[in-house]
Formats: C-alpha cells, structure tokens, sequence
C-alpha cells in the first residue's frame, strides 16, 4: 500500500502541474486589457501599467510566468490583488467557511442518499420505491437556486426558523439549510446509483453463495452486499466535494455567505486573476487527495483488490 501510495503522489504531480498550467494560460493569456476598469473610466496611465505588468511579470512568455507563479505557490504565497490584498488572507477568510458548507452539503448526500438507496434496493419495488425515486427525480429536475429561495422564504421569511442571511462566522447551524440546498442534487444522484447497485448486485453469485452457506442476512447484506456495491457511491463522493466547494456560488449567493464562490465571482467581475488561478488551484489539490483516498477505500471496500 505504501509503495502504491507514493507512486499515486508522484502522479499527481504532473497532472497538477498540467492542470493549472491551463487555468493560468487561459486567464492571464486570453486576447484583451488585463487592466481595463481598473482606473474607472479612464485607461490607466502609463506608469501604473508599466509597474502592473512588471509585478505580475506579463511582458515575459506565458510558460515562464507560470512557472514563477508555481515557484510562489510552492511557498505558499498565492500572489496579491491588483489592490495589494494579498490572495492568501482572502483565501483564508473564505475557504473554510465553503469547506464547512461542502461537508455539510456531502454529509446530507451521503446519510439521506446512501440511506434512501440501501432502503429502496433491499426492499424492491413498493411504495417506498417510487416515493424515492419520484423525490430524487422532483430534486434533479429542480435547481438549486430554485430551492435555496423556496427554502429561504418559507423557513426563513414565513416561519421564522432560520435567518435568511447566514452571519459573517458562518457557524454549522447556520450552514444546516444552504449545506441541504447544496447537497439536494447530490442526494438524488447517490440514493439513485445506491439503489440500481444493491438491486445489481442482489443477483450476483457471491451474494447467492453467502446465502446457500447459511449466512445471517445481516452479515450477507452488511459483509458482501453492501461494501461492494458502495464502491461506486464512495467514487462518487469523493469526486463530489470538490465539485460542491467550486460550485457552491449560487448557494452562497442566495443565503450571503461569504466563501470562495462569491469571492471567485466578483474576481472574475473586476478580473482580478490572481485570485482566481489561486482559488482554482486549490480546488484541483482537493480533487486530486480526494481521488487519491477514494483509491485506498477500493481496498478496505472490497477484500480482492490489492495494491502492491
């Protein structure tokens, strides 16, 4: 495992390396003004733009300006505003509040989803069935800033159980509602594919051989079902935090949160790219961990795969 772990580590690193290249050419080497708004009405002068343009080392090839923006990150210093903010105080005001947002969020997929999927594929067609899967289709075909409002009026204006606007702490009681409203469609899809894989696997041979052994059905369901069949939902999940953290912005929209994704949309507004490569880049480190752990889990998921 440990020797299968390093080789993973080592491979992150040109993916990373591949990934943000491209996130920083398509910022910073798009046709136009980097510097267009940024003196109001009136295009900057000329002093202002020679010293811009020396700072965030525009006159040299995109490649080279990369790689003296990874030498910085390497440090761990993400770069600063036009304004001389530096990224790294912005990122830390923000980012753990999405990141307590997307756990929210991934624990609502995670409980309600795999729970209405066990429910559904062990007990079959019924009632039960198609109330879960006429839900899970009502939250697919709904968007999120559709509920987020429906949710903030009713719970928040008419009856008065929440604020509507979540505080500048962001505490995880004020996080309980937008975290369901972000994690609504994610509940869907994972009560979906945990129902279609236990009903899979129902039929496969290992489960019928369990049962003619003489097994309880407890251990049957909880030993060979179900650790098998939740090796989709865990690639799911995994992947799915990094999704929930970058596309958190209209939820955050809705409820006033103050986190990453409002902080990447008035970047993008004022085209502060700095902020933005910054911000994108640690996304892609979270999906990279995120890929790597859903890996070991196979192991521990199901006994017949190893790694050497």
């Amino acid at each position: 495992m440990g020797r299968y772990v390093l080789r993973r580590l080592l491979q992150l690193i040109p993916v990373f390396i591949g990934t943000t290249f491209i996130i920083y050419a398509l910022i910073w080497a798009l046709p136009g003004d980097p510097f267009a708004g940024r003196c109001g009405d009136r295009p900057c002068p000329p002093a202002y733009i020679a010293e811009m343009t020396e700072k965030y080392n525009l006159n040299d090839p995109v490649i080279v300006q990369y790689f003296k923006y990874l030498g910085q990150i390497l440090q761990g210093d993400f770069g600063e505003t036009f304004a001389g903010i530096p990224v790294n105080q912005l990122v830390a005001d923000a980012y753990p509040i999405t990141l307590r947002l997307a756990v929210v969020a991934l624990a609502f997929a995670a409980l309600i989803g795999v729970g209405a999927g066990i429910l559904t594929g062990l007990r079959g067609r019924g009632f039960i069935d198609n109330l879960v899967l006429l839900s899970t289709l009502f939250l697919i075909s709904l968007p999120v800033f559709v509920t987020g409002f429906i949710l903030q009026v009713v719970l928040g204006t008419e009856l008065g159980i929440i604020t509507p606007s979540v505080s500048s702490q962001a505490t995880w009681g004020e996080l309980i509602v937008p975290g369901f409203v972000l994690g609504s469609t994610s509940m869907a899809y994972v009560a979906r594919l945990t129902r279609t894989s236990l009903m899979e696997n129902k039929r496969a041979d290992y489960v019928r051989t369990a049962v003619a052994k003489g097994l309880e059905p407890k251990r049957v369901v909880g030993v060979h079902l179900l650790r098998n069949s939740l090796i989709p939902v865990i690639t799911f999940l995994g992947t799915e935090l990094g999704a929930l953290m970058g596309g958190a912005i209209v939820t955050e929209g809705i409820f006033n949160i103050r986190g990453i994704g409002g902080l990447v949309y008035k970047a993008i507004l004022t085209k502060e790219g700095t902020t933005v490569v910054g911000i994108v880049t640690l996304l892609v480190l979270v999906y990279l961990l995120m890929n790597l752990l859903v890996d070991m889990l196979y192991a521990v998921l199901d006994p017949r795969i190893r790694y050497d």
